[in-house]
């Protein structure tokens, strides 16, 4: 292999929008608040999809593919339903929402700031619309992609 030494090369795409390293909460009981690091990343190529990866301080990591739109509109209003929802929390200190995720492997609710996460949002809608999102998607691709479900990262 040979490495691209041009300085005119294009930006890659996933360059347009960093991935976004959120520090969340999950509730392991009603009380019990563990912190651990979530990756939000996005990909033009899939915009419809946003997937997450929860960073575990120990033990791989859980990835899990959320609908772009899943997301945006649990930042203010109740969003999904089967394995992932989304609400606003009360109103209270900090702005943040649930984010519920289930499976026949798992069953974890976390405490996700809103400001952060809505920003990042923004930024990949001006990339590409919500209107814009579903053109030219791979069908096929895209299928496949959202019913593998959760998976284990790899380290």
């Amino acid at each position: 292999m040979h490495r691209d030494q041009s300085p005119l090369r294009a930006r890659s795409a996933p360059e347009l929008v960093p991935s976004l390293y959120l520090p969340v909460d999950q509730m392991l009981d009603e009380f019990t608040r563990q912190p651990i690091t979530a990756a939000f990343r996005f990909d033009p190529d899939m915009p419809a999809l946003i997937t997450v990866e929860f960073v575990a301080e120990r033990g791989p990591g859980l990835v899990w593919r959320i609908g772009r739109e899943l997301l945006h509109r649990g930042l203010t209003a109740m969003s999904g339903c089967g394995d992932v929802r989304m609400w606003p929390m009360a109103p209270g200190e900090r702005p943040s929402s649930w984010l519920l995720l289930e499976s026949q492997e798992v069953e974890a609710l976390f405490e996700v700031p809103i400001p952060p996460l809505a920003l990042w949002l923004d930024t990949t809608y001006r990339i590409i619309s919500a209107e814009a999102e579903m053109t030219g998607l791979d069908w096929d691709a895209f299928l496949r992609d959202l019913l593998d479900g959760p998976e284990a990262a790899a380290d």
